[in-house]
């Protein structure tokens, strides 16, 4: 495993030094090999463990490619690793969503564009307190998803969309117990985009600190079974 591990790192050290860049392709196999010092089957495992993580790929017939490195693309293992948890570890989620909410909110406010703002408050329109849950949920999820983007920052963007499969039966489970969940959510995701729309950064944070905060506190006190 240690030259596997030395393989990855040589293979990193060129992508970081510049000498591979997105959508390079590698030296054959055998030179690749024999310029790192490296065995042929040691730089193997390297490509299939790289390739895991999407930072390579490999086309048969054709060769070994560095991947775009798109931040949503190499975002997709932690992913993997995040929905494996078990689900009675959704307070801690809530920790971690918690902070990226803030920050997402507060850069929203400066990056989100008018149309994209327009486009939340559209679909915030679209549902009430008489809206299916499965509905409401689909929306709650869509907003986040938009005010994620809208803050310009795709690895915090990628990060968000990893934590949003966790928290989604919480979410259900909170709209089916709690009588005036629905009614609560949107009110805050309102006061949410109201500040984004002022262009007030620091409220924005505040307001996304407070939202999701709620939502820890309510799983804190209920009897919340994942």
């Amino acid at each position: 495993m240690a030259l596997t591990d030395d393989a990855i790192l040589q293979i990193k050290g060129m992508i970081l030094r510049g000498e591979l860049g997105p959508g390079d392709r590698l030296p054959r196999e055998k030179d690749l090999a024999e310029s790192l010092g490296l065995s042929r089957n040691s730089l193997r495992e390297a490509v299939r463990a790289l390739s895991l993580v999407n930072v390579l790929t490999v086309k048969q017939g054709d060769g070994t490619y560095v991947t775009s490195l798109d931040p949503s693309l190499l975002m997709d293992a932690m992913s993997f690793i995040v929905d494996l948890h078990r689900n009675d570890s959704v307070l801690q989620f809530l920790e971690v969503r918690r902070s990226l909410e803030a920050t997402g909110a507060m850069l929203a406010a400066t990056h989100m564009s008018e149309a994209a703002v327009q486009e939340a408050e559209a679909l915030l329109d679209t549902v009430d307190a008489q809206s299916g849950l499965e509905n409401f949920v689909k929306v709650d999820m869509k907003f986040h998803s938009l005010i994620a983007a809208g803050s310009g920052n795709q690895v915090l963007e990628s990060l968000l969309e990893s934590l949003a499969a966790p928290l989604q039966r919480a979410r259900v489970w909170r709209g089916l117990t709690q009588s005036d969940a629905v009614t609560q959510t949107l009110l805050e995701h309102r006061a949410i985009l109201g500040a984004i729309r002022a262009r007030d950064g620091e409220l924005a944070r505040a307001r996304a600190i407070a939202h999701v905060a709620g939502v820890e506190e309510w799983l804190r006190s209920s009897n919340y079974t994942p």
